[in-house]
């Protein structure tokens, strides 16, 4: 089975934290684009690399991130 993700993040809630950046163990987020307030915030550099863990939600604490996981193969 075949694992594929999808990150969304809400550039209203990112405070540029980086701990999805951090903790992110497939690189798939990135700091850097700046957000409303002229800050860093939160990016999807590698989006190909994602498979929905939602780790990176799961550290947000401002709760800006969901993640989404695809499983094809199954029946």
């Amino acid at each position: 089975m075949a694992e594929k993700g999808e990150i969304v993040i809400d550039d209203d809630l990112c405070k540029g934290c980086g701990l999805c950046e951090f903790f992110c163990n497939k690189e798939c987020i990135s700091m850097g684009k700046l957000g409303p307030g002229g800050f860093p915030i939160a990016y999807i550099s590698n989006p190909e690399n994602c498979i929905g863990c939602g780790i990176c939600g799961w550290m947000c604490p401002d709760m800006a991130i969901e993640a989404y996981k695809y499983v094809s193969g199954r029946s």
